[in-house]
């Protein structure tokens, strides 16, 4: 096989300088080869070399590097032909057409500096042939894949579907290789998904979940992490990360998803959506995969509030409402353990609204019984399974139900009564206030974050997104705060059933 140089023609306005291209395919059989050293090496060190693709931008040799220490190499092509301008005794352009391994075609752009290190980029853009789908994020697509109902308010929506509901002539998945591949084919459409449909709007697909959606970080190790598309190289946040990353793309207007311990808030908080997790027992679950039915509940992600409000109106015709009271609380006890830049976030943008500080008393006890509680359900669920299927989960989700499987009866109702314990308190203490809170712990960690880090963030976002699960209440995500321009989100709890209310209160929020 003749080598990468000699097989691609090089077009150029004007002799290269001295060694460019020898740099050039340094770099392309570097990246063939995933000899991430050699990369670092020749992109220029410092905050501002910037590398972009479809997934967005990446500015910073530190955060380029990290990237491609997590991606597990690209994908393998041939170099068709080099375009080369010279804008300079020391700089040039290049531009590379590309022969992907996979077919199509596509483009790397080149900015390189000559220094005393050598030549090196300082700029990139790479694009690939466009995908059909994207595995990461969809499991089936369609175009659409179920047609609505052709009237009602949501008439040219576009739905991605969490891959627990049910889908008529489709199986459930579950994030599970093995679980989908002994699936029966559903014979009814799930309720929530049928109440979207019949208001007009068309499923455009089943999408990606965590492994039984026991996780709050998006990554899946069969199928691959859906790109988060806010922050490049992050994680999407889970377990509805493939309805929260079609949305964020613009694949889809709404995300129909799940909420037992922060699925819908985190990934909402992390890519920037609006996200509402419903009132328990609020939206009904008929044809939902089960994961901690004592908490598990319906909601949507969106791009925008007022197709968040009508999901909510559609899909809860026939049921009782509340208004949501003017008045905001703050816990500053709950925010304790967080990030300063977070924490100071929050309270600085409560400030605004005069919301009062409040003391939830002892909530890691409470999250703790929460905890077993959903372990206890969990196990419940799919143990049985489990143990026919070793292997069939792997990494923190497996870790999560071997502690589950080791969950009696008896710790279970013990946590039960301590959790009713913990309801009647925490509700005292709000005394009808919406409470003010992060969405999540931290904005979203990278992909390649320690996974003992990634783990401490879960745990201190279970600390705040467990509020609302104990007291079976809408939580509302609003995308009103950014932290080093990545989305934080401004989570609101409301009392029970106050969901549409909370939706709309949401307009009046101060915007920084």
């Amino acid at each position: 096989m003749p080598e990468p140089e000699r097989a691609a023609p090089v077009h150029s306005d004007a002799p290269p300088p001295e060694g460019l291209l020898d740099a050039f395919w340094r770099y392309e059989r570097a990246l063939m080869a995933d000899d991430v050293p050699e990369l670092d090496a020749l992109f220029a060190a410092g905050p501002w070399t910037m590398r972009g693709d479809a997934a967005g931008l990446l500015v910073g040799h530190d955060g380029i590097s990290a990237f491609r220490r997590g991606r597990g190499g690209a994908p393998q092509r041939r170099v068709a032909a080099v375009h080369v301008r010279v804008l300079g005794p020391d700089t040039a352009s290049i531009v590379a057409e590309l022969a992907p391994a996979a077919g199509g075609r596509g483009l790397q752009t080149q900015v390189w500096r000559r220094s005393a290190a050598g030549w090196q980029v300082v700029v990139a853009q790479v694009s690939g042939p466009p995908a059909a789908i994207d595995s990461r994020i969809w499991r089936e697509v369609g175009t659409p894949l179920v047609a609505g109902s052709g009237a009602g308010p949501l008439v040219g929506r576009r739905v991605a579907v969490k891959d627990l509901f049910a889908v008529r002539g489709h199986r459930i998945g579950a994030g599970v290789p093995a679980w989908l591949a002994e699936a029966p084919v559903e014979t009814a459409t799930a309720a929530a998904v049928q109440r979207l449909l019949d208001a007009g709007a068309d499923v455009a697909g089943i999408a990606r979940t965590d492994e039984f959606a026991y996780s709050i970080a998006g990554a899946n190790p069969h199928y691959g992490t859906p790109p988060n598309a806010r922050v490049p190289g992050a994680l999407p946040g889970g377990s509805s990360s493939g309805p929260a990353s079609a949305v964020a793309l613009g694949q889809a207007d709404i995300g129909l998803a799940t909420d037992t311990g922060g699925s819908i808030r985190v990934p909402a908080s992390y890519q920037g959506l609006w996200g509402l997790r419903t009132t328990h027992g609020r939206i009904a679950r008929d044809g939902l995969l089960p994961l901690a039915p004592s908490f598990d509940t319906v909601g949507w992600l969106t791009r925008d509030r007022a197709v968040l409000a009508a999901c909510a109106r559609v899909s809860a015709v026939g049921v009782p409402a509340v208004a949501a009271p003017d008045r905001f609380a703050v816990a500053p006890g709950l925010l304790a353990g967080l990030e300063v830049p977070v924490r100071d976030a929050i309270l600085g943008w409560a400030a605004r609204t005069e919301a009062e500080a409040v003391d939830l008393g002892d909530v890691a006890s409470a999250q703790e019984a929460f905890r077993v509680v959903q372990a206890f359900e969990a196990w419940q669920a799919d143990g049985a399974w489990l143990d026919m299927h070793p292997g069939a989960v792997s990494g923190a989700v497996a870790a999560r139900f071997r502690v589950a499987s080791r969950v009696s009866r008896d710790d279970a109702a013990r946590a039960q009564e301590a959790l009713a314990a913990h309801r009647d308190r925490i509700a005292r203490a709000l005394d009808g206030a919406i409470l003010l809170l992060p969405s999540a712990a931290s904005v979203a960690p990278s992909s390649t974050a320690d996974p003992a880090a990634v783990e401490a963030v879960r745990a201190q976002t279970l600390r705040l997104t467990c509020v609302a699960g104990v007291l079976g209440a809408p939580a509302l995500s609003a995308p009103l705060l950014e932290l080093d321009g990545a989305p934080l989100g401004v989570c609101l709890v409301g009392p029970r059933h106050s969901d549409d209310a909370l939706i709309h209160r949401a307009a009046a929020l101060p915007v920084p």
